[in-house]
């Protein structure tokens, strides 16, 4: 299953990140915040302990059913399940590069209460590591124009008034660094011959690393208010 690959293969989210999320959305009990596009709740599931009420939107049913802790619903980024000024702070994590900004923006808007505020996050892989630039160059037939992170700067899109960074790691065996890259988009959808080589390399890259196997990442955040 798609979900389980997710779930395995992607890399939660730095302490450090999440502090700093909660201490700039003023995450405590009576606060709201909305995960959208939750996937299998990687971020939710840290918000959880900031006592405030979280709630998941999510697309795709086999991803919702991942999710723990929350208040889940069926939805999309364009068509939010809420009412106008419902939230007071929205996270979005590996996900806006998908949607329509101007719509999503404009969802997001009205779901927000005034002086509420917009996280994106994004765990981005370090390419500066030999072992996570093997990777990518294993992949990177494979990615052709699909939307990536990298492709615009989220700080003029959403109008952003602060940026963090924060170092982070993921320790995966043979299996989970496998399934960290199957389970990127534009290889997931490959045709079954193409997915199949590209595993098969990304297993024998995994077999010569030290272990246990470390993923460097650096956690970039971007935070708007809405007013």
């Amino acid at each position: 299953m798609a979900a389980d690959a997710y779930e395995r293969g992607r890399p939660d989210y730095p302490a450090a990140a999440i502090d700093w999320l909660a201490d700039r959305l003023d995450l405590r009990p009576g606060r709201t915040v909305l995960d959208l596009a939750a996937g299998t709740g990687k971020l939710t599931r840290l918000l959880v302990p900031t006592g405030a009420e979280v709630i998941a939107v999510e697309p795709i049913e086999e991803m919702r059913a991942k999710i723990d802790g929350a208040r889940v619903l069926g939805g999309t980024a364009e068509a939010i399940p809420l009412g106008d000024a419902s939230v007071d702070a929205v996270t979005v994590a590996q996900a806006f590069h998908w949607f329509k900004p101007h719509d999503a923006l404009a969802e997001i808007h009205r779901v927000l209460r005034p002086g509420g505020g917009l996280a994106l996050v994004w765990n981005v892989r370090d390419e500066r590591d030999p072992l996570q630039a093997a990777a990518s160059a294993i992949m990177q037939p494979l990615e052709e124009d699909v939307p990536r992170r990298h492709r615009r700067d989220w700080r003029d899109v959403i109008d952003a008034t602060e940026t963090a960074t924060f170092d982070h790691e993921q320790l995966v065996d043979e299996d989970a660094f496998v399934q960290r890259f199957t389970s990127v988009s534009f290889v997931a959808a490959a045709p079954a011959e193409q997915r199949a080589e590209i595993e098969a390399q990304l297993r024998a890259l995994a077999r010569d690393a030290d272990r246990p196997i470390r993923l460097p990442y650096v956690t970039d955040v971007y935070l708007a208010r809405n007013t």
